[in-house]
């Protein structure tokens, strides 16, 4: 089948080197290049139970209700929740 890509000029310069290089057509090595990365990609059947689990932690108690925009604001700037020094 014939199609059109778009192909960096870079990447088409070392294509058409590599495909002489191995006596071959930049066609044949584009498409056993693309055959490889599509055969090696990882299958999106995968089932849930073959990932690692995420990452967990203790976070601790929450310092501030993020919700309370005075409270937040007074945790950014250094001060405990309403204002106080500390947290």
């Amino acid at each position: 089948m014939r199609t059109t890509l778009t192909i960096d000029d870079t990447v088409l310069q070392r294509l058409r080197e590599e495909a002489a290089r191995r006596n071959t057509t930049m066609s044949a090595l584009a498409e056993a290049g693309l055959r490889r990365i599509l055969d090696d990609a990882p299958s999106p059947a995968t089932p849930p139970g073959d990932l690692p689990p995420l990452p967990t932690w203790n976070g601790g108690k929450p310092r501030v209700d993020v919700a309370d925009r005075e409270a937040l604001e007074a945790l950014m700037a250094g001060c405990g929740p309403h204002g106080t020094a500390g947290a």
